[in-house]
């Protein structure tokens, strides 16, 4: 139980004017630093000190939004360059180790990390999948599923040509240049190696009425 006399005396304590100023610059520059924008932090002191003063911005509210968006996309722009020099060279010597095959030269690879028996996939069939994704230096993309259905004709390039051949119980580990990934869907980094691994779980679902499941793959990225 709180002591109603302790509770009254934090409501009485003194207002230390600096301490929350300081504080509230800190969640400013939390919010800045999420931006991840090359900003100029004097300018953006001094728009503050203005806007107190009644001073006008240099630009409305619209126009410094696209800005932002202005800055972003250039940002985007840059890293997606370095991002896709990386793929690149990842998989130009990743395709040189004995057990990976290469299904489209510098955009395609997989490697089989348990066989499976039966049965293989065609383009036309939609299997029961377990799907994780993940990028280079392993940090996860992907909302992970127990069981997914998988449309081949309507997925992605990397998943609908990765997936093909594979037999019921195999597992396999696909890297994937960005333009056979999601383009610029999602929070995905731009331009980056996708790293998948899937195991066929059932070869073709596409007419068991006991699964019900409404676009799985749409929620499948982060």
């Amino acid at each position: 139980m709180i002591n109603v006399h302790c509770k009254f005396c934090l409501l009485t304590a003194p207002i230390n004017l600096e301490k929350i100023s300081e504080a509230l610059g800190h969640l400013i520059g939390k919010h800045i630093e999420n931006l991840d924008l090359p900003l100029d932090l004097d300018a953006l002191a001094k728009g503050i000190a203005e806007e107190r003063e009644g001073k006008t911005s240099p630009m409305d509210e619209e126009e410094c939004l696209s800005g932002i968006a202005s800055l972003q996309k250039q940002k985007n722009n840059e890293l997606a360059k370095k991002n896709i020099a990386e793929a690149e060279d990842f998989l130009l010597k990743n395709r040189e180790k004995s057990d990976i095959q290469v299904l489209a030269d510098g955009k395609l690879q997989y490697q089989v990390a348990k066989k499976g028996c039966g049965q293989r996939v065609e383009p036309y069939h939609s299997p029961i999948v377990r799907i994780s994704g993940r990028y280079m230096d392993g940090k996860s993309f992907s909302v992970p599923y127990e069981e997914e259905l998988l449309t081949l004709e309507e997925s992605i390039p990397a998943l609908r040509l990765g997936v093909q051949g594979m037999k019921e119980g195999e597992v396999r580990t696909l890297f994937a240049h960005p333009e056979f990934g999601y383009g610029e869907e999602g929070h995905l980094r731009p331009g980056a190696l996708l790293i998948f691994e899937v195991e066929v779980i059932r070869v073709d679902a596409a007419n068991d009425e006991r699964i019900m499941i409404d676009s799985p793959i749409d929620s499948f990225i982060q």
